[in-house]
């Protein structure tokens, strides 16, 4: 079924309603977008990243609150985190994040150069700090309001992370999704099939018209809902880019009816 962008661009009582869910202001999403890219971004592109963002982070406070209550715990700590995580590669998302973390310290491996000398995690991170690492802590009051609409609190080294990784993905969102206006449709975009010896081949993914997007309609000096949309598609992958696609479709029908 096509995507159709929202009818109108201005906002009243109604539409502020029909995303008042979402747990980051429009603002602050427009200041991540304009830390990648000078093109205009549309209030639906806003809504959409703010939505998707917002899946991720639930799936992934989900996965952190049920490691937590295995042991017993309502407050989440960092090593939730991680068990979330392992238990959902679909969540690994952010991953300019881990290195500026020390949550993730010791997990990422080694790293060696071409002489097998041992990079160090400073070299790693290398000598500037991405954007969305250098501008997490404007998500902080956003994550803890999502953590209160999931029932859940955080100490303080969770709530860094849980900044970190959403900051770090909305960057990365815009940044494709500039990407896939420049290029003027997903250009860089493919599928992996894992095959077992033995085994019938795995069913065919579900018929995102996303997934097999080649052009775009629309200027070149706007960031519109099918853009970001796109971008996530490449973010994400299984279950989770579903569900976040579903979400924002079914916000986007709510804000059309009102």
């Amino acid at each position: 079924m096509p995507i159709h962008p929202l009818r109108a661009e201005r906002s009243g009582p109604q539409t502020a309603s029909a995303v008042a869910g979402l747990p980051f202001k429009p603002q602050l999403v427009r200041a991540v977008f304009r830390d990648r890219s000078s093109l205009h971004v549309s209030r639906s592109a806003v809504w959409a990243a703010a939505s998707v963002t917002r899946t991720v982070l639930t799936e992934i406070i989900d996965g952190a609150r049920s490691a937590a209550a295995e042991e017993a715990r309502k407050r989440l700590l960092p090593k939730d985190l991680i068990s979330a995580i392992d238990r959902n590669v679909e969540v690994e998302v952010g991953a300019e994040w881990y290195l500026h973390s020390p949550t993730f310290y010791g997990l990422l491996g080694e790293v060696r150069n071409a002489d097998g000398a041992l990079v160090s995690l400073r070299e790693r991170r290398g000598a500037r700090t991405p954007s969305g690492v250098a501008g997490a802590h404007r998500f902080e009051a956003w994550v803890r309001r999502l953590l209160g609409s999931r029932g859940a609190r955080a100490v303080p080294a969770m709530v860094r992370d849980l900044d970190g990784i959403a900051s770090v993905f909305m960057t990365d969102l815009a940044r494709d999704a500039a990407m896939v206006v420049r290029e003027g449709g997903v250009k860089r975009f493919g599928t992996v099939s894992l095959v077992v010896p033995g085994e019938p081949a795995p069913a065919p993914l579900l018929k995102d018209p996303l997934l097999a997007l080649s052009t775009r309609r629309g200027d070149k000096r706007t960031v519109d809902r099918d853009d970001v949309l796109a971008a996530a598609t490449m973010q994400l992958f299984g279950d989770l880019r579903q569900r976040a696609l579903t979400e924002e479709a079914e916000m986007t029908r709510n804000t059309a009816a009102n």
